[in-house]
Parts: structure tokens; sequence; C-alpha cells
């Protein structure tokens, strides 16, 4: 799942960066808001974590020309301005929550956690490929009714792939909604695909992850194999 951080203080992004890398999550950083919004625009994101004081423009609005585009992506603005009016102007130009800096990131990361099961009463809240099931907000992967224990890397692969079930989806395409922006090794997502193999392929006999030549893998329900 993929994230956009758009955040001016540097050192703040970067741990942002890399708390959410660690929780499993792919992050995407913006430092003013006129890259925020450009990268909001034409990225694929889950979730926003936008600052409102941003230089270029602000993160009002950001969120105001994001909603007037019809961009319907949850954003979670976080900022040092902590008054009652700053909290209703934020939420009433669009946003979805609000948390004030400075901030504990335990709070963060479950305030996130509860944007995603809110898109997910709009969104299919479990992805299902056949017996193999994805509750996404949870982060719990089922095959045949048996849990599947995944890294946060695993989910992020298997994620993308139940997203476009039946479709070639390239390393490429893997890497960059599964990895830090940094990460650009096509053997990231061989080691990954043959770990979830063994897991949810292998380990039920079955076939379901299957690789499509000169351009990365598809995830399919192989139950007519039975």
């Amino acid at each position: 799942m993929r994230i956009l951080v758009v955040e001016d203080e540097v050192d703040l992004a970067h741990t942002l960066h890399t708390g959410l890398t660690a929780e499993g999550y792919s992050v995407d950083l913006a430092h003013d808001g006129r890259q925020g919004l450009w990268m909001a625009r034409t990225g694929e994101y889950a979730l926003v974590v936008l600052d409102l004081m941003l230089p270029g423009l602000n993160g009002y609005k950001v969120c105001a020309q994001l909603r007037r585009e019809g961009n319907a992506t949850p954003i979670l603005v976080l900022t040092a301005k902590d008054g009652d009016w700053d909290q209703a102007e934020a939420l009433d130009t669009g946003a979805d929550d609000y948390l004030a800096k400075p901030f504990s990131y335990m709070v963060l990361v479950a305030r996130l956690r509860a944007l995603v099961r809110r898109a997910a009463a709009v969104a299919p809240p479990v992805l299902a490929v056949g017996d193999l099931s994805l509750d996404v907000a949870g982060r719990i992967c089922r095959r045949a009714g048996t849990r599947v224990e995944l890294t946060p890397r695993e989910f992020a692969v298997l994620e993308v792939l139940a997203r476009r079930a039946g479709q070639a989806v390239s390393k490429t395409d893997l890497l960059y909604h599964a990895w830090p922006d940094e990460a650009w090794d096509p053997n990231l997502v061989e080691a990954r695909v043959s770990a979830l193999r063994k897991k949810v392929d292998a380990a039920f006999h079955r076939q379901s992850l299957q690789t499509v030549r000169g351009t990365g893998y598809r995830l399919v329900d192989d139950r007519e194999r039975d």
C-alpha cells in the first residue's frame, strides 16, 4: 500500500518514511505543496499525510484542489497549527482526519489504519482470488480459511497482485507499489514471490501465483485444476 507524505520538515519527513516503511507501507515524499499536489494527482496512493504550513502552496489549498478535482484519496492533516479554527478549516476543506504536532507515532499509525478501514467501506474490504483472501485493513491473509503469516513486504506484493487478479503485473509495477521509492532491484520482487509461493501455493498444493515470461507475475483462481 502506497502513502504520500507531504512535509517540509525534512528530518520529520524522513523519520515518517522510515517508520511507515517498517510498518509495510511504501512511502513517497514531497517537501512543498506544489510538488505534493502534482504527485497526489499522478500517483496511485491509498493515503496522503499532508502538512498545512507548506512552501509554494499550503496544505489547505492542496486539499481543496484535490477535492475539487474529484480525488477521494483519504487525507490525514499533520500540522503544528492546533487551534479549533485550524482543525475545523482543514476538515471543511476536505481532510479526513487531523493530528497536531508533536504527535504520538503510535497514534499516527492507528489513525492511518482507521482511514484504510473507512476507505474499505467503499472498496471491497477483502480481496479474494479463488480461496485466497486478503483483509487489507487487518493485514490478514487466508487460504481456504487457514491463516497464512506473511511479512509486511510479502503482503504488499500479494495485495498488488490481488487487486489486479488475472492480469500480468510487471516487476516494475510491483516495485513501485510495494517498495520504497529507492528500491528498484527486480531481484527483490523475485525473492518475495518465491517466498509467497512457498507460503500460499506450495503449502496448499496450489499454483495460483504464475510467472508471465518477459513481464512479471499474475495471480489467478486455480481451483479448476483440482
